[in-house]
């Protein structure tokens, strides 16, 4: 470490820069070799702290949106066997639904890709600066059941109520008792007009109603959610075989015949 960087060491730290000191020395390099004048060496250097800060805050909401894995919306694999509205699904990529504060219905057979696409659309959301939560609905109705325990409702209701986007993973596995209803009554309304949803489910949305322990709750609810969403449905074979190592192997077999 020069002489230089090591003086600067204690008043960056103190500014809350001390990240600047792993970049500063090649930095100071470039400034002498290209004879760069104070503004634009000032100019570099902030850029580089701007840059970190922005990974930075990027990396953590990634990790608060509790992603079950990395879905980019580029990596899905579009020659599965799938049948979908692409045009529907364009539409959501493009997020304009969190800004009109709409949802996102993804409805299908077991493993065709819902959970992948509603994780790739968190992701996409988080890169653009929105907060996201992803969650299974069954995870969901355990952590306020929990919190009813350790007398925490109110606290654990908000922390779903408050990001941009809501992912409920697997809506629908089984009917709702009646405490389950009204916690989904309430989380639908909650954040109705007010954030948004993407809502994955084996069942139709036209099903959805049979799930809720009283009708009334589940109408008032769901005609909500479903007047303000993108429906898409997604038909086909299981998008997790052709990620099978065991599949993967027999095709290479098969291609090595």
């Amino acid at each position: 470490m020069s002489a230089t960087t090591a003086e600067l060491r204690p008043l960056l730290k103190r500014l809350k820069l001390g990240p600047m000191l792993d970049t500063l020395p090649e930095r100071i390099a470039l400034a002498r070799r290209d004879e760069l004048d104070y503004a634009d060496f000032l100019q570099i250097v902030l850029a580089d702290e701007v840059s970190r800060r922005d990974h930075g805050r990027l990396e953590l909401r990634l990790r608060q949106a509790g992603f079950e894995q990395l879905c980019r919306l580029e990596d899905f694999d579009w020659s599965a066997s799938i049948r979908l509205d692409r045009r529907l699904l364009d539409a959501a990529c493009s997020l304009r639904f969190l800004d009109r504060r709409e949802h996102v219905l993804l409805v299908g057979p077991v493993g065709v890709g819902k959970s992948f696409l509603a994780q790739a659309l968190g992701y996409a959301a988080v890169r653009s600066g929105h907060s996201v939560r992803f969650v299974s609905a069954d995870q969901y109705f355990r952590e306020l059941a929990q919190a009813r325990v350790d007398h925490s409702v109110e606290k654990a209701f908000r922390s779903f109520l408050a990001p941009d986007l809501l992912i409920l993973d697997d809506l629908g596995l089984h009917r709702l008792s009646a405490q389950q209803s009204i916690d989904l009554y309430e989380l639908i309304i909650g954040r109705h007009r007010s954030s948004s949803f993407v809502i994955t489910s084996n069942r139709a949305v036209e099903e959805w109603l049979g799930l809720f322990d009283d009708p009334i709750l589940g109408n008032s609810a769901l005609d909500r959610l479903a007047n303000a969403s993108y429906q898409i449905v997604i038909e086909g074979e299981s998008y997790r075989q052709r990620l099978s190592p065991h599949r993967a192997l027999l095709e290479a077999q098969e291609g090595a015949d």
